[in-house]
C-alpha cells in the first residue's frame, strides 16, 4: 500500500496580509516580542506592524539603536539611561545633533513623543525633526532650570510643530505660571490644542482661578482639559464661581473635564472613622454648577474631585443629566447630597441613567437607600467606585450589586468603615461570577453576622423609605424601590451557607470568581495576607494581576516573625503572572 502523505496546515500558511492583521492585533509587549522570535517571516511582520516603542538603552551605545521599527508612531524616550541626565546638551557624551539625527533616521514616522526634559536644549533640537508630531508628553522630576516664566515652553512652541494638538505636562515639574505665559505668547499653537493635561501632583497648590481663565481663554478649541486646581478658600486666588464659569464659557467644546484638588492627587488614604465632612466649604454654589453644566453640552467624562464640602448638590446633578446627555463617566469628591431619595423617588446622580462609570469619594450623607437609588437609576454602570463613605453597609452594597448584576464588572470599595474585606466580598456575591477587576481593603472584619444576612433577612424592605413609611406608588412603577433582586435572594436562601468547593471549604457562596483578572489590595503595616482566602477569595482560577499597597509606620511595630508577610497565600492563584507591591 502506498504511503499516504498527510498535509499539515499551520498559521504560517496564511496569506501575509491576514497574518499581518493578526499580529497587529496583539497589544501586549511581551507577547509581541515572543511573536518576533518564531521565525524570520514573523519577525518582519511584527516589526512592520508595531506602532509603539519605549527605549531603555544607554545613550552612549548609539550603535545599538534599533533601525527595524520603521512604522513606530509613538516613541517614549523618558527612560533612556543614564536616567535624569540631559539627553541632548553640549555636555552630553555625544554630539546632540548627531543623536537627534540618528533618532530621526531610526524612527521617521513619529507622531507621538514622550521626553525627559531636564535641559531646554532637548526641546529646541528634537521635536522639530518630526513635522507631523501631534502629541507631546514632557517628563521631569529634577529641579526647574533658572529661566524666566514660560521661557522653556516657548522653545517648544516656537519650533516647527504645526500639527501639535495634545500636550501632557502631568509629570513635568515646573511652575504654574509657566503655562499661561507660554500659551498666551503663542496664540496659534494654543488655538490648535485640543487636549491639555495639567494634573500634576508636584504643584504645591495647583492652578489659581485667574491662571485657569487665562489658559482656557488661550485654548478655545480644547476637547480634553485636565488640571490640578486650588479649591481651598483659605488661599488667595482659589477656584470659585468665576473660575468654573470661565471654563464653560471659554471652552464649550469640552468632552473631557477633570478638575482635581492637589491633595486629591496624592492618593493619600483617609480615616475610616471620618464623617466625610471638612471644616471649610468650597466657595462655589449649586447655581454655578448648573451654569457650568449648561455650557458643556457634549461633555462625556467629568471629574470634580474637591477636598472641601460642596453641599446640596442633588439639583445640580439632575441638571447635569439633562444638559449633558452624552455623559458616560463621573467622579465626585466631597460632594454631599448626591442621592437622597424621598418617598422612593430618584433624585440627584441617580437620574444620570446614561452613566457607565461612577466614582464617589467622601460623601458624608450617602446611606444605603441613596446607594440603592443609584443602582436603580444608573442601570448601565460597568464600573463603580466608593471611597470614604461611613454610612454605607454591606446590605446597601449587596443590593446595588444585585441591581447591576448584568453590567457591573469593575468595583472598588475603599476606606468605608462598615466594609472590610469579608463584608465587601459578601456584598459582591451577586456579581461574583462576572466581575473582572476588584479593589478591597484588607481589614479583617468578623463574619459572625453573615448567617442572618442571606435571603430576606436584610432588615429593611426595598419598598420602604428611610422613615419606615411604605411607598404610596404602586409596585412596578418607575419611582418605587421594587425588589429587583428578589429572584437572586430566593436562590441565595436555598443555598447552603458553607459548602465544599474543589475539596476545600469556601467561605460563603460555593462559587468561584471565574472572570476576576485583576485584584487590588490595601493592607496596613503589621497585618498579614493570610486571611485573604478565608475572607472569600479562595477560588480565582483566572486571576492574572495583583496590586498590593502596604501603608503605615513600620517604626510602631516589632519585627514580624514571618518574613514573607503571608505572600504564600498567592499560591492559590495558578494564573497569577504580574504583581505590583
Amino acid at each position: 500500500m502506498a504511503a499516504q502523505l498527510t498535509c499539515i496546515t499551520t498559521i504560517s500558511d496564511l496569506p501575509d496580509v491576514i497574518l499581518s492583521n493578526i499580529i497587529a492585533a496583539v497589544s501586549d509587549v511581551r507577547s509581541r516580542n515572543s511573536t518576533s522570535l518564531v521565525c524570520r517571516k514573523w519577525l518582519v511582520l511584527e516589526r512592520s506592524t508595531r506602532s509603539s516603542l519605549t527605549l531603555r538603552g544607554n545613550v552612549r551605545d548609539l550603535f545599538m539603536l534599533p533601525t527595524c521599527f520603521r512604522s513606530v508612531t509613538h516613541l517614549d524616550l523618558s527612560l533612556i539611561s543614564p536616567w535624569g541626565h540631559p539627553l541632548l546638551s553640549p555636555t552630553a557624551v555625544a554630539d546632540p545633533f548627531l543623536i537627534a539625527q540618528l533618532l530621526h533616521h531610526a524612527f521617521p514616522s513619529i507622531t507621538s513623543l514622550v521626553l525627559y526634559t531636564r535641559n531646554p536644549c532637548t526641546l529646541r533640537i528634537l521635536p522639530p525633526l518630526w513635522p507631523n508630531l501631534k502629541e507631546i508628553k514632557l517628563v521631569r522630576w529634577h529641579q526647574r532650570p533658572q529661566l524666566s516664566a514660560g521661557e522653556e515652553l516657548n522653545m517648544l512652541f516656537t519650533e516647527n510643530c504645526p500639527k501639535l494638538h495634545s500636550l501632557d505636562l502631568s509629570n513635568f515639574y515646573c511652575w504654574t505660571d509657566d503655562i499661561p505665559v507660554a500659551l498666551e505668547s503663542h496664540p496659534a499653537v494654543a488655538a490648535n490644542l485640543t487636549s491639555l493635561n495639567l494634573l500634576n501632583s508636584s504643584f504645591p497648590e495647583g492652578f489659581k482661578s485667574d491662571e485657569i481663565s487665562s489658559i482656557t481663554r488661550a485654548c478655545p478649541n480644547m476637547k480634553e482639559f485636565r488640571v490640578a486646581c486650588l479649591f481651598d478658600p483659605r488661599y488667595i486666588g482659589f477656584v470659585g464661581d468665576e473660575g468654573l464659569v470661565s471654563i464653560a464659557n471659554n471652552c464649550p467644546k469640552l468632552s473631557v473635564l477633570h478638575l482635581a484638588d492637589t491633595s486629591a492627587l496624592s492618593n493619600a488614604r483617609g480615616d475610616r472613622n471620618d464623617e466625610g465632612f471638612t471644616q471649610e466649604d468650597a466657595k462655589f454654589s449649586v447655581s454655578t454648577l448648573i451654569e457650568v453644566f449648561s455650557g458643556l453640552p457634549i461633555l462625556e467624562e467629568l471629574v470634580l474631585d474637591v477636598c472641601n464640602n460642596v453641599r446640596d448638590t442633588g439639583p445640580a446633578l439632575e441638571i447635569l443629566n439633562k444638559k449633558c446627555p452624552k455623559l458616560r463617566s463621573l467622579k465626585l469628591g466631597q460632594f454631599h447630597g448626591v442621592s437622597m431619595p424621598i418617598e422612593s423617588k430618584l433624585d440627584g446622580v441617580a437620574l444620570c441613567e446614561g452613566l457607565q462609570s461612577l466614582s464617589i469619594r467622601n460623601v458624608g450623607d450617602l446611606n444605603d437607600m441613596g446607594l440603592i437609588a443609584i443602582g436603580r437609576g444608573c442601570s448601565r454602570l460597568t464600573k463603580f467606585e466608593i471611597q470614604g463613605c461611613k454610612k454605607i453597609t454591606m446590605r446597601g452594597m449587596r443590593t446595588l450589586a444585585s441591581l447591576l448584576k448584568n453590567t457591573l464588572v469593575d468595583v472598588k470599595i475603599s476606606c468605608c468603615k462598615n466594609l472590610g474585606a469579608s463584608y465587601s466580598l459578601k456584598a459582591l456575591e451577586p456579581i461574583q461570577e462576572r466581575i473582572q477587576r476588584l479593589h478591597i481593603d484588607c481589614v479583617w472584619d468578623s463574619v459572625e453576622e453573615f448567617e442572618d444576612l442571606d435571603g430576606y433577612g436584610y432588615g429593611f424592605d426595598l419598598n420602604v423609605n428611610d422613615g419606615g413609611e411604605a411607598s404610596s406608588n404602586s409596585a412596578g412603577s418607575g419611582d418605587t424601590f421594587e425588589c429587583e433582586e428578589d429572584a437572586f435572594m430566593f436562590k441565595q436562601q436555598k443555598r447552603c451557607k458553607y459548602e465544599e468547593v474543589n475539596g476545600h471549604a469556601s467561605g460563603y457562596s460555593g462559587r468561584s470568581w471565574d472572570q476576576l483578572q485583576s485584584l487590588s489590595l490595601w493592607i496596613e503595616v503589621g497585618e498579614l495576607l493570610t486571611p485573604l482566602t478565608a475572607a472569600g477569595l479562595e477560588d480565582c482560577p483566572n486571576l492574572e494581576e495583583i496590586n498590593i499597597k502596604v501603608e503605615g509606620d513600620c517604626r510602631l511595630w516589632s519585627k514580624p516573625s514571618g518574613r514573607e508577610f503571608g505572600l504564600s497565600t498567592l499560591l492559590y492563584y495558578p494564573m497569577l503572572s504580574k504583581m505590583h507591591l
